[in-house]
């Protein structure tokens, strides 16, 4: 019997609210060995940023981090789940949308976790690197 996202996830994700600066999230990325903030706009999820993100769309671009709000960068157009789903169907949506990392949603679009494909490896027990290397702790 597949597992639900609830009991996969990592459990209250860092966020940011949309007029945050890239700045604040590329520090709590640091700070907290994590590549993804997700963005909120009164409380509702209404983006993701990554650290790729940050670099591609920003930097690259010689975009000021510490003035660049986070709703210039991130992706805004997002696939989600919910803690009840089970994690077949993350890994049908992480396959459709060519992701690796989904927001958890309650009903009201409040985030309340981050499921990614490690998590997906270590729940099912994989063999192979992945189980192991999402095990590892980040690598500052």
């Amino acid at each position: 019997m597949p597992s639900r996202v609830s009991d996969v996830m990592t459990a209250a994700p860092q966020s940011l609210p949309l007029d945050a600066t890239l700045y604040e999230a590329a520090r709590i990325m640091r700070d907290e060995g994590i590549g993804d903030v997700l963005v909120t706009y009164a409380g509702r999820l209404c983006g993701l940023v990554t650290d790729r993100d940050i670099v591609i769309r920003a930097v690259a671009e010689s975009r000021d981090t510490s003035l660049t709000p986070l709703g210039d960068v991130c992706t805004a157009e997002l696939t989600t789940v919910h803690p009840e789903d089970d994690t077949d169907t993350v890994a049908r949506l992480m396959s459709e949308h060519a992701v690796r990392r989904l927001p958890v949603v309650d009903a009201e679009h409040h985030p309340v976790g981050i499921v990614c494909i490690g998590d997906l490896a270590l729940a099912n027990g994989d063999s192979g690197p992945l189980p192991e290397i999402s095990k590892a702790p980040p690598n500052n």
